[in-house]
């Protein structure tokens, strides 16, 4: 059982981890981006997958520095802000505008997802973040703490895979907004660019890391944690 004891830079860590994951969950998916680059041509995306990807940097650094198990208060920390953020959203859009005030149809657009956007979108972080927690944690065991990118990376890639599996055929299959034919190569974009967004953070990543080992004097290693998701204990 981990030992009680507190931490610097932990509650830190856990509060820019929930404000990236809320705001790029709430401020992104309301605009659709194209940008025309180099070799690949015209690309379009959700902007809110710039910044998503963030969040499993900070689920990254939380986990290879104090585990898995309080990577995990913190993930669920994330899933009750985003609860609370999408309900919120819903109440203030349902609730009737002012007759002088001639914004409400660019409001509901901004803020007004569907039931089903939001359920997909916390079922698809729900199991994302828990794999790339689960696969760092496992593989940091297994590789001794050497190669802190190929776990950084590696779990990216097992977690961003689930999430978007998840989040893209749960949002959109059969509704038309995303043809269904067309949901695979969408999948495999918002895939590599969240990757692609992890790779270029992996500096950062390591300056990060390096900075709380030293100032934390903590490494943890899950060897003997409870990888439930349910668990309570820390």
């Amino acid at each position: 059982m981990q030992p009680a004891r507190s931490y610097r830079y932990y509650d830190l860590v856990m509060v820019a981890f929930v404000t990236v994951l809320v705001c790029s969950n709430l401020i992104g998916p309301a605009k659709i981006a194209q940008l025309d680059l180099p070799v690949l041509g015209l690309v379009t995306f959700g902007a809110g997958v710039l910044f998503f990807p963030i969040s499993y940097v900070f689920g990254d650094i939380l986990t290879e520095v104090y585990g898995y198990a309080r990577a995990r208060k913190v993930i669920w920390a994330g899933f009750a802000a985003l609860g609370f953020a999408s309900f919120m959203a819903s109440v203030v859009v349902a609730l009737p505008p002012a007759p002088f005030w001639n914004n409400q149809a660019a409001y509901e657009v901004a803020f007004g997802s569907t039931w089903r956007i939001v359920a997909a979108s916390m079922v698809a972080y729900f199991c994302g973040e828990f794999v790339n927690s689960f696969v760092l944690a496992r593989m940091k065991v297994a590789t001794a703490g050497r190669w802190l990118w190929s776990r950084t990376i590696g779990s990216t890639i097992a977690g961003e895979a689930v999430d978007s599996a998840l989040f893209y055929p749960l949002a959109f299959y059969g509704t038309g907004i995303i043809p269904d034919d067309k949901l695979p190569v969408v999948m495999a974009a918002q895939f590599v660019v969240k990757v692609c967004v992890e790779v270029l953070f992996t500096p950062l990543t390591y300056r990060i890391v390096g900075f709380l080992k030293k100032a934390e004097q903590e490494d943890w290693y899950d060897r003997h944690t409870n990888f439930s998701p349910f668990a309570l204990k820390a």
